[in-house]
């Protein structure tokens, strides 16, 4: 018995200690935006104040444009996933793209506040600072979930709607990035305020992709160093305590606007049949699956995917003029 006591408390020691070295080996404490804006808020970035938050923001394409497209990104996640869609669309169409709060180089909100209301409430912020009556609002994952609640609840604001792999319903996971689970797991949400392995943010960008082999190491290097930015690893938890899927998803069927959904049918965070569900409930949508993408398509196949998108706006457009 007592060679067991012996035993179990000499393995206790090497846990601990072994503990001790992996946080020591991975400890990042938080960034100061400063030294982050010089990599990644080279031009056409700007911050604008906006309820007294340093908004990064993106605006790009022609100013005539009656409505421009806003793009909105996921948890965790930055402007920069847009890159492609705006590489495609800004020569034609005026394209707008910020880090939402608690994210990107934007950052915290100075009042702590993550629900879905005060994301839509931003969004309007945005669109008001930029003297914008009426958008193309698109979005991804939580940023899909700000999209359509913003067009729910600021209807005369939006004109159309696209929905890329959108939060909003109760889902059941295949499966969840290690960074989002740590996120939700007390104490250990606290541990990662400090400690930041770049394998975990890799593991977990490879769990969203449906081809992980193309998770390179300038996308983990963003992710990384976006999530180390003073306040947003604790911002992140209290977005996910504050904002749940299905707190408005029997209002989806209220929805007006000209909705595009595309989806990866791949993605294993949102599972496929979601994108079903928000093709059944509002009336008149256009879903559009992609066989070999995941829970970020716009940023897998910016290509495709936008290609989906201009097809959407040419045959609103067509519509729009059509004679009646």
């Amino acid at each position: 018995m007592k060679r067991a006591i012996t035993l179990l408390g000499s393995l206790s020691l090497l846990l601990i200690i072994a503990s001790a070295i992996f946080i020591v080996i991975n400890r990042v404490p938080d960034r100061p935006v400063e030294a982050l804006t010089a990599r990644w808020a080279q031009p056409p970035s700007q911050f604008v104040e906006i309820n007294g938050m340093k908004i990064h923001l993106r605006d790009e394409g022609p100013r005539n444009d009656p409505t421009p497209i806003l793009l909105l990104h996921g948890t965790s996640s930055s402007l920069h996933t847009w890159n492609g869609w705006s590489k495609e669309l800004n020569e034609q169409r005026r394209v707008i793209r910020f880090d939402m709060p608690g994210f990107g180089l934007t950052g915290p909100s100075p009042d702590n506040v993550y629900t879905i209301e005060r994301y839509a409430q931003t969004v309007i912020a945005v669109l008001d600072q930029l003297n914008i009556e009426r958008s193309v609002l698109a979005g991804n994952s939580l940023g899909g979930y700000v999209a359509w609640a913003t067009a729910l609840f600021y209807p005369e604001r939006v004109e159309q709607l696209v929905l890329v792999d959108a939060s909003g319903y109760p889902f059941k996971a295949e499966s969840i990035p290690i960074g989002f689970r740590i996120a939700n797991t007390p104490i250990l949400n606290t541990l990662m305020e400090d400690v930041m392995p770049r394998s975990m943010v890799k593991s977990s960008l490879e769990n969203v992709y449906g081809n992980p082999t193309l998770v390179t190491s300038e996308l983990v290097d963003r992710y990384f160093d976006l999530m180390t930015r003073s306040g947003n690893r604790k911002a992140l938890v209290e977005r996910f305590r504050q904002t749940q899927p299905g707190q408005l998803a029997d209002r989806v069927p209220e929805l007006k606007q000209p909705t595009l959904i595309l989806w990866g049918k791949l993605d294993r965070l949102i599972p496929p049949d979601n994108a079903d569900r928000f093709h059944h409930d509002i009336s008149g949508s256009t879903l559009v699956l992609f066989e070999d993408l995941g829970h970020v398509p716009q940023e897998e196949d910016p290509v495709s995917t936008v290609s989906a998108l201009k097809r959407f706006l040419a045959n609103s457009k067509s519509i729009a003029l059509s004679p009646p």
